[in-house]
Parts: structure tokens; C-alpha cells; sequence
């Protein structure tokens, strides 16, 4: 599902053809007429542009990435969020053409377009924001239990902990001073996460997946959700934890603020409140591994300059000796 990629400066990358002019006769090949205006999106694992069109708003177009997702999951992703907004659940799904197809192809690359959606980040030190938020993601939730994904992957600590973990291992990005320091810190870290997972009886459910502020476009008093590209199977508790942030209290005050609005339209599982810690673990984990496994994507370098360093893998390191003693800390306990 990931392309794995070399820890080589040389190695060329198919997202360099992707061209401005090539992103726009792809948009034009679906019968639209660009006034030729193209702005570059903060995306990095797909390519995202706004490209502008003759006499209409400008549209969204996405180039996925090469090799990452097969078809059929992409059209999973996209048939789920047309069903959520059938649901008048405001998420922004693709533009489907005059058959109903939603996926295209131009020249190698798979691309789909998209309305153009407006906002900013909800406010997440306001706690009206979070209650609102428990009340949308809840919706969501109450549609993604009906079924579940039957191409698109489910979270889990083998892809995003014990794979990550054993890629960067033999990558060779990790300073040898740290390799060793790394290795059995990242096998503690898997043992404690499989045993928090062990403790907690949930069913997996449809999900955003990367439900994190970026991807929440706030706007009219109400949030819009984008991007469901990391969408899977999972536990409800992967969209509500990244809403979180600030010292204990601040979070129990947020979290009970997200689920009294969640439980006015779906049943929460408050065994999968001990998952937080574990999930953000994970995460941390996951991020390291594909920023190595996109190196050689020219955007990665530039992008970020930090990450094939020294420090960094200090930093990280440190950063994952502190999940060490946030996952031996008691749950948080909503009243």
C-alpha cells in the first residue's frame, strides 16, 4: 500500500513530471476550460492544487500518490463521504462527471476533483467548537458502524508501530550513536501499546482516521471535514483524541465537552478513552517511519530539512521515552 522509498537524493520520483501545465490539461480533460491560475495546496502525500476555471469558482484537483492506494480503495473513500453528505453530514466529496465516476487518469497519474471549500480551524479552546464538533464526528460515527470498509485497511499496531519500527531499523536514517537506544525503546513502547489494546473490548468502525484540526475547515458556525484520505477501520476514539491538547484538566474538560455533544446522536465506548495515549504513540511512530519512506519525494527534503539529522533523532527519541511514562498515567475520567 506505501511505496517504500530509498534513502537516495538521486532517485528520481514520479512527482516531478507533475507539471504545471500537465495538472491543468488533466483538469481540462474533464471538460473544463482553466483561465490557467494554479496554486499549489499544503499537501504532501497526495498533490493538491486549486486550479482556476473560466466564468466559475476555481475547483480542487487531487493527483494521488503513485503505488499507495489501489482503485478501489480510493473509490471506497469516495463513495463513503458522498454517503455522509447525502446524510447532510458536511464533508466535501469528489465531483462526479455525467456517469457518476468520481476517479480519472491522466497520463499516468489517478487524480479526482473537488469543490472548492472555504473555513479555518475550529477554535479548539472553545469549548461551543468542541460540542459541536461531538455532534458532527458522532454522525459520521453513527453511519460508519452500519458497515465497515471492505478494501481499505484498519488501524492497527502492526502498519503503524512494529513495520514503522523495523523500516527504520534497516533504513539507515538513524544515526548509529542511537540505534541501539532506539531499538529497545521502540520494542518497550510496542509491548505496553499491545498490552493497553488488550485491556479494551471495542469494535472497529469507519472512520476519518486524520482528524485533526488541518483537515476541519470551520466556517458559518460549523465545521466542514476534508481530506479522508487516511480513512479506515478503527476505534471512534482515533477522531476525537487529536481535538485534544493543554495539561490534564484542560483535556477532560475538552474531551467531556466532545462527547456530551457526541452522545446526543451515537453511543460512545468509554473503555476506548485508554487508548488515547496508546493511539498518539502510534502516530508518533507512523510520522517518523514516512517521513523516511518519503525521502526521496523532492518535496520531503525541502520540505523538511530537520528530519535527516542528529538532533532530530535525539529529539524523537526523547520524545518517545516521554510516551513511556504518558502511558503508564491513569485514564482520563470524565464525570
Amino acid at each position: 500500500m506505501d511505496d517504500t522509498s530509498l534513502n537516495s537524493k538521486h532517485q528520481s520520483h514520479p512527482y516531478e513530471r507533475l507539471t504545471p501545465d500537465l495538472v491543468i490539461d488533466a483538469v481540462e480533460s474533464r471538460g473544463y476550460l482553466s483561465d490557467a491560475r494554479i496554486l499549489a495546496l499544503n499537501s504532501y502525500e497526495n498533490r493538491v492544487y486549486q486550479v482556476g476555471i473560466e466564468e466559475q469558482s476555481p475547483i480542487i484537483t487531487k493527483f494521488y500518490r503513485p503505488n499507495r492506494w489501489r482503485d478501489e480503495q480510493i473509490q471506497e473513500e469516495h463513495e463513503f463521504t458522498k454517503q455522509l453528505l447525502d446524510l447532510e453530514v458536511s464533508v466535501v466529496p469528489p465531483l462526479a462527471d455525467e456517469s457518476g465516476k468520481t476517479l480519472f487518469d491522466y497520463e499516468g497519474f489517478r487524480f479526482s476533483l473537488y469543490p472548492r471549500q472555504g473555513g479555518q480551524a475550529p477554535e479548539l479552546d472553545n469549548l461551543d467548537h468542541l460540542l459541536t464538533l461531538g455532534r458532527v464526528i458522532a454522525r459520521m460515527h453513527a453511519y460508519g458502524k452500519i458497515d465497515h470498509f471492505k478494501h481499505r485497511p484498519t488501524l492497527d499496531i502492526k502498519s503503524y508501530a512494529i513495520d514503522s519500527s523495523e523500516f527504520l531499523q534497516n533504513s539507515g536514517f538513524i544515526p548509529e550513536s542511537l540505534s541501539e537506544a532506539y531499538r529497545t525503546l521502540s520494542r518497550d513502547l510496542i509491548e505496553k501499546v499491545e498490552r493497553a489494546f488488550s485491556k479494551v473490548d471495542y469494535t472497529p468502525i469507519r472512520i476519518h482516521g486524520d482528524c485533526h484540526p488541518g483537515n476541519i475547515l470551520w466556517r458559518n458556525d460549523a465545521p466542514h471535514f476534508v481530506d479522508f484520505d487516511d480513512a479506515r477501520n478503527g476505534p471512534a476514539i482515533q477522531d476525537l483524541w487529536m481535538l485534544l491538547s493543554g495539561d490534564r484538566q484542560q483535556k477532560v474538560e475538552q474531551i467531556s465537552e466532545v462527547l456530551e455533544g457526541y452522545q446526543e446522536f451515537c453511543d460512545f465506548n468509554f473503555a476506548e478513552l485508554a487508548l488515547i495515549e496508546p493511539l498518539r504513540t502510534l502516530r508518533i511512530m507512523h510520522y517518523s517511519a514516512w517521513l523516511a519512506r518519503r525521502w526521496s519525494d523532492p518535496a520531503f527534503p525541502m520540505t523538511f530539512p530537520w528530519f535527516n539529522t542528529e538532533r532530530y533523532w535525539a529529539e524523537h527519541i526523547l520524545e518517545l521515552r516521554e510516551q513511556m511514562f504518558a502511558l503508564d498515567e491513569p485514564t482520563l475520567a470524565i464525570f
